[in-house]
């Protein structure tokens, strides 16, 4: 987030974030440091930004950056990278994709859908340990930072700094920045030969499946979702709420005890009201059916009633669906 930023923000700029939860807030603290002027279109919690208040919003001004976040990892919404990157290049913007919760877990044609700088990070469906920023930069992206009359305002991620290193790298010829964390450089290159092997097209749709099968059995067990509609909800993970009556420091205590650890909540308006279950990378559906058994373990723990194995079942249905 930092290196789109630095490189493609100058002081003065406008940037428009399609703002869908905590990290389209976030984004957009980021391009406020490095002196852009910022505008949100934000979605209602739980909800994707409109492509048509974004399109009434950039034909208003000339803005340098649309950025978009594919899935927020705050509320697990699914944003229509596709049709925001129209709106974006009709009206002349260069399209961000925040990619950390997507990338290799749902579908991101860039030339296809026109998207300009995705990123992502290595720890989430790429599956290698926390550490690397992965970034891919198409022409106008390039074209753009090329055309800087100011510095880049971070050394680190200044890409004077980087292109001549890939360059030299992709010409097998040695050459020096600074020290990469070569341990998970190797890790990213298991992975991505793991990536490779399965091909995206499978890796996307076994994304798919096990996103529809987690859902089905939290929806089984009675339990609400962020997501305002199935059909935003992200692949890569599920955003349930805690049902009524049930604390949800005493079910994350107990699902733990089970053997799963479940993350809290993260957008700010509603922290206390729901859940995270990451199920991305090498996720298999015994993974999901594993966690949904200790889920049901909590809910039981906590004197929630239900019929028991009812979100394991509905979940191995979804699966085979």
């Amino acid at each position: 987030m930092d290196m789109a930023a630095a490189n493609l923000i100058e002081p003065g700029d406008r940037a428009l974030v399609a703002n869908s939860g905590f990290f389209g807030d976030r984004m957009g603290a980021i391009l406020e440091r490095y002196g852009a002027q910022v505008t949100h279109v934000r979605a209602t919690v739980g909800g994707v930004p409109d492509p048509a208040e974004v399109d009434a919003a950039l034909a208003k001004d000339s803005y340098k950056l649309l950025t978009i976040t594919q899935v927020d990892t705050s509320t697990g919404v699914l944003t229509d990278v596709k049709a925001l990157a129209a709106a974006g290049h009709a009206h002349g913007a260069l399209v961000v994709v925040d990619g950390v919760c997507s990338v290799a877990g749902e579908a991101l044609p860039m030339v296809d859908w026109g998207v300009d700088l995705a990123f992502t990070a290595s720890q989430k469906a790429i599956s290698v340990p926390p550490g690397l920023a992965l970034a891919v930069a198409r022409p106008a992206a390039l074209a753009a930072f090329k055309a800087r009359k100011t510095p880049v305002g971070s050394y680190y991620a200044d890409w004077t700094n980087w292109l001549p290193v890939m360059e030299a790298y992709e010409a097998r010829k040695p050459s020096y920045f600074g020290t990469p964390a070569v341990n998970l450089v190797w890790a990213l290159n298991v992975s991505l030969g793991q990536i490779l092997a399965e091909g995206m097209d499978a890796r996307i749709a076994r994304h798919v499946k096990l996103g529809r099968a987690c859902q089905a059995g939290i929806a089984a067990l009675g339990l609400g979702q962020v997501p305002l509609a199935p059909e935003i909800a992200a692949h890569t993970m599920t955003a349930p709420r805690f049902p009524a009556g049930v604390a949800g420091p005493d079910l994350l205590k107990h699902i733990g005890a089970a053997g799963v650890t479940l993350a809290g909540g993260l957008h700010p308006a509603i922290r206390a009201e729901y859940f995270r279950i990451g199920h991305m990378g090498p996720m298999t559906l015994n993974d999901v059916l594993a966690a949904l058994g200790a889920i049901e373990h909590g809910l039981k723990a906590c004197g929630y009633a239900f019929a028991s194995g009812a979100g394991v079942a509905a979940a191995a249905q979804a699966y085979e669906a």
